[in-house]
């Protein structure tokens, strides 16, 4: 298995225990919405703390459920790591060309320097060969 390969296991392995291990360890049972996102805790705090606390802004946009809200922010995720996909291939992509474009410019330079200075085949003693007339 190569050093890329154990790396990225390696990685797959953590990933899902973050994912498995509060539901398996039990975190967030004693809540009422154990999973409940940041903004909603951050309200409950909030009117716990200051009970006539009135927001400065209201949404542009209210969800008619929270599936559909939980559907929008799949979205959101999946076009954002699209980007990066995108941003990441390209970028290797252009990595590769160059260094095709190297190899191909230093193979055109081999052959110009073994062809030798009149264009023709050289010898391994670096005189030029003679060619049979007939």
């Amino acid at each position: 298995m190569s050093r890329n390969a154990k790396i990225n296991t390696l990685l797959l392995l953590i990933v899902a225990a973050l994912a498995v291990l509060p539901i398996a360890l039990g975190l967030g049972d004693d809540e009422e919405e154990p999973f409940a996102g940041a903004d909603a805790q951050a309200e409950t705090a909030i009117t716990e703390i200051e009970p006539d606390y009135e927001p400065w802004f209201s949404p542009l946009y209210e969800p008619p459920s929270g599936e559909v809200e939980s559907a929008l922010f799949a979205l959101q995720a999946a076009l954002g790591a699209g980007v990066l996909a995108y941003y990441f291939g390209i970028r290797k992509g252009r990595r590769q060309g160059a260094d095709q474009a190297r190899a191909e410019q230093a193979e055109e330079a081999r052959a110009k320097r073994d062809a030798g200075p009149a264009g023709g085949p050289v010898e391994a003693d670096g005189g030029r060969a003679e060619t049979e007339q007939v």
